[in-house]
């Protein structure tokens, strides 16, 4: 990664852009992969926000979204119609100028034949003033990164390229690593306890997830999070030996 820390959180949102999330007619693919893909590289996924093709709206939440955080990624609205206007909005909330960039009209060129490439097309070579650009190699037409915002497309297979393209140049910093403990026993079993062991492990990250199978009933996973290696491995054997202990008095009751 281009600026990696041993250390430092760092720390991304996401803005997905879209009238059809909002509507339900489109079903975000996107959040998810994005997720677990900056958790793999070192980078914190803290918000995420969803607004209309409305300028007004892209821009208030872009410039909330980059004053608080290392990175922004945004998802959709950098095609060829005329509501796809995250370019046009990224450069307000950035204040620069906004045109067809020979850069990206070169990249079109390589999947678009030049007399095919009308004013419609060209709307995806409109990069703002200083951006850099994220390779598409899918559709050619590319994203960027502009300050800390990285503006990538909505098409799931696309913007799944881009972020291969863009990942080498990120700010990463230390990974997030995560246990997982089959607990074989009802939330309500074991809530309090696993509170106790939480308040003796402030650092690790603590999750109870439920769930149901007809065979079993109920059941619960818990999920423990450090970027310490060996304050993971403490938290893992204490809620180990706390689950064993459950186990054994309600077998005995």
């Amino acid at each position: 990664m281009a600026d990696s820390s041993s250390s430092r959180v760092v720390t991304a949102a996401i803005l997905v852009i879209g009238d059809e999330i909002l509507s339900g007619r489109t079903k975000d693919k996107n959040i998810g992969y994005i997720a677990e893909y900056l958790t793999n590289i070192g980078i914190d996924l803290r918000e995420v926000r969803v607004v209309p093709d409305v300028e007004g709206e892209i821009v208030a939440a872009l410039n909330a979204l980059r004053s608080r955080y290392d990175h922004v990624f945004t998802t959709g609205g950098i095609g060829p119609t005329h509501d796809d206007i995250t370019a046009d909005s990224v450069a307000r909330a950035f204040g620069v100028p906004i045109d067809v960039d020979p850069r990206a009209v070169a990249l079109l060129l390589e999947r678009i034949p030049k007399d095919q490439l009308n004013e419609a097309r060209l709307r995806m070579a409109r990069i703002p003033e200083g951006a850099a650009l994220i390779e598409n190699s899918v559709s050619k037409a590319p994203g960027f990164s502009i300050g800390n915002v990285h503006v990538m497309a909505g098409v799931p297979s696309i913007m799944q390229a881009m972020l291969d393209a863009l990942a080498p140049r990120l700010a990463t910093g230390k990974k997030m690593l995560s246990r997982s403990l089959a607990a074989g026993l009802k939330e309500g079993d074991i809530a309090s306890a696993l509170g106790a062991i939480q308040a003796d492990f402030p650092d690790v990250s603590m999750g109870s997830y439920p769930s149901f199978d007809p065979a079993t009933g109920f059941t619960t996973t818990l999920v423990l999070r450090s970027r310490e290696e060996s304050r993971l491995v403490a938290a893992e054997a204490a809620v180990a030996a706390m689950l064993a202990e459950v186990k054994a008095r309600l077998g005995a009751g």
